[in-house]
């Protein structure tokens, strides 16, 4: 079995989630991914917390199948060692604060000249010009100031969505950009910049709130448990203490549900809910029923006659339902990766092949491998340690 990118090296000058979550991905894919780390300290999520025994939830999830280099960047003898890295490698990507990379030369329109085939991914918080360009951008930031917090929670209560929406995005977004720009680099032999903005991952994903309100002059409100956009589709409680959450996103399958699954011909035959338009409107009132409806049966039985009816259905699940979930647990996506503390439980990438082996290398202590990197490059060990750069 061989990786898809296993003759492609990528350096990564990164930190926080969007880049780590990018360059994960193409480890994931086979990659060598080389992250340069601050010497003291490294890449700040290592800091956040020590709750995988010791060590921090954000960098275990993001780091692994990386190889750490702790570099003091501000020498001289740093940077060069990072410029013979560059001039190895296929991908650079970095997510420093505004103005940083262009600070040392590393920004796209400065490596270019130097390094022609070298893909690199430059990932901000707003984008290169415009009055928020200088503006440090973290997931909560970007998500107030793109609208996605707006959209939810529930009216007059604003929410941030649990997962970081921003920073995965734009981590995707980065991927996706680099794999087209490999693909188009084997037919032309060059490289190009790619500028992924977090603030226009967002508002891209904000695509149809922006033509609702756009088009129409209204909003969408946020509705909690549910969407703004469709009805009925929501969580209800059960009888046994569980919470179901059903769905329906387009007239049949509100025909389904009113007739076969509630046994309500009278709502099936209503023209005031006959299009989701309607039924938008007459949100309450179906969600009263449905949760009178759900109230009275047990979770099994309800998730039973959806399934029968062709419903949309799910449990309303915590975060260690879905550690101990049998769908990921029979399918095989738990595997484990080394560790500075020992082997520790990870999830395989979404997207991997069936001919792709599953990356099990391990999440790197700060600095594990830049003796060995220093020594591939031909550089001398005792002398950079000497001069306080590694």
């Amino acid at each position: 079995m061989r990786s898809p990118l296993a003759d492609i090296v990528v350096v990564a000058l990164e930190q926080a989630v969007s880049a780590p979550l990018c360059t994960r991905h193409l480890a994931d894919m086979g990659a060598r991914v080389v992250k340069i780390e601050p010497r003291h300290g490294g890449d700040f999520t290592r800091l956040y917390d020590g709750t995988v025994r010791g060590l921090a939830a954000h960098f275990v999830w993001l780091n692994h199948g990386k190889e750490s280099v702790a570099l003091e960047l501000k020498k001289p003898e740093g940077r060069a060692l990072l410029e013979d890295l560059l001039a190895r490698a296929d991908v650079f990507v970095c997510n420093l604060a505004p103005g940083a990379a262009a600070r040392m030369d590393l920004d796209g329109a400065s490596l270019r000249p130097r390094f022609p085939r070298l893909v690199v991914a430059e990932i901000t918080g707003y984008g290169q010009g415009g009055p928020l360009e200088h503006k440090r951008a973290y997931d909560l930031l970007v998500q107030a100031e793109g609208g996605s917090c707006a959209i939810t929670g529930t009216p007059g209560a604003p929410a941030k969505p649990g997962i970081p929406i921003a920073d995965t995005a734009t981590g995707l977004y980065a991927l996706s950009g680099i794999l087209a720009a490999l693909y188009d680099r084997a037919s032309t032999g060059l490289g190009t910049v790619l500028s992924i903005s977090m603030l226009d991952a967002v508002a891209e994903l904000m695509g149809f709130a922006i033509n609702q309100t756009m088009h129409s002059g209204v909003a969408p409100e946020p509705v909690g448990l549910g969407s703004p956009m469709v009805a009925p589709y929501g969580a209800y409680p059960t009888r046994d203490g569980a919470t179901v959450v059903l769905g329906t996103t387009n007239d049949s399958e509100w025909q389904r549900l009113a007739r076969t699954m509630l046994g309500r011909d009278d709502l099936a035959d209503n023209p005031t809910y006959a299009r989701n338009s309607d039924r938008v409107a007459a949100r309450d009132v179906l969600d009263g029923v449905i949760a009178a409806w759900c109230a009275d049966l047990d979770l099994a039985e309800i998730q039973h006659r959806a399934d029968a009816a062709r419903i949309g259905n799910s449990r309303l699940n915590t975060v260690a339902d879905l550690i101990e979930h049998a769908q990921l647990r029979e399918r095989g996506r738990w595997h484990e990766v080394p560790s500075p503390v020992g082997p520790l439980p990870v999830l395989a990438a979404p997207f991997l092949g069936v001919d792709w082996p599953v990356r099990a290398d391990g999440v790197p202590a700060l600095g594990e491998h830049t003796v060995a990197v220093v020594t591939e490059l031909g550089h001398s060990v005792e002398k950079l340690t000497a001069a306080d750069v590694i």
